[in-house]
C-alpha cells in the first residue's frame, strides 16, 4: 500500500512539472521600453520594384531637429522598425527616413493629449510588399492548438484512468458482497 502512494505522489509531481513546462513555454507577448507617451515608432516595408521584400537592407530613420538617428535593418519580409525616445515637445520634429538610396521626408505626428494610443507611423519604401503587420502569425495559432491538444489528451487519460480505477474499486465491493 505504502509503495502505491509514493507512486501515486511521484506521478503528482511529474503532471505538476509537465503542467508548469507548458505554461512556461508560451510565448511572451508584452515588451516595451518606455510608456506609449514617451515611445514614437517609425515602421514599413522595403521592397523593390519588383514588388519583392527586401532583405537585409539597412534603414537610417533619424529625428534632423535633435540630431538622433537610427540604423535598422529590414527581416526577410521586407520589413523594419525603429523606436525612439520622445516626448510632447518633440511633435512636429522632421525626420529623414532612408533605404535603398531613396529619401522620404516626414514629421513626427501624434495626438499629445492621447497618452495611451501607440505613437507610430508608417513609412513604405517600393511596392507591392506591404502587409499587416498587426495580424496574429500562423505559428502562435498552431502552437496554441497543439498546446490545448496536449492538454486535452492529458485531461482525457486523467478521466479514463479515473473511471477505470472506480470500476476496478466497485468490481472488488460488489466481490466481496456475494460471498
Amino acid at each position: 500500500m505504502r509503495r502505491r502512494q509514493i507512486a501515486q505522489s511521484e506521478s503528482r509531481w511529474r503532471e505538476w512539472i509537465l503542467a508548469i513546462a507548458m505554461v512556461g513555454c508560451l510565448p511572451s507577448v508584452v515588451s516595451a521600453t518606455h510608456e506609449a507617451d514617451h515611445r514614437f515608432t517609425v515602421e514599413g516595408f522595403v521592397c523593390g520594384t519588383d514588388g519583392k521584400s527586401s532583405a537585409n537592407i539597412d534603414v537610417l530613420v533619424k529625428d534632423t531637429k535633435i540630431s538622433y538617428g537610427q540604423i535598422v535593418k529590414t527581416d526577410g519580409d521586407g520589413y523594419y522598425k525603429a523606436a525612439f525616445h520622445l516626448h510632447n515637445d518633440n511633435l512636429g520634429d522632421p525626420l529623414l527616413i532612408e533605404a535603398n538610396g531613396q529619401q522620404q521626408q516626414q514629421k513626427v505626428s501624434f495626438d499629445p493629449k492621447d497618452l495611451e494610443s501607440e505613437r507610430i507611423i508608417r513609412v513604405n519604401f517600393g511596392t507591392g510588399c506591404i502587409q499587416d503587420r498587426g495580424s496574429t502569425p500562423l505559428w502562435i495559432y498552431l502552437g496554441s492548438g497543439a498546446v490545448a491538444a496536449a492538454v486535452g489528451g492529458f485531461i482525457g487519460v486523467k478521466l479514463v484512468r479515473s473511471w477505470r480505477k472506480q470500476e476496478h474499486k466497485r468490481g472488488k465491493s460488489q466481490g466481496k458482497r456475494k460471498k
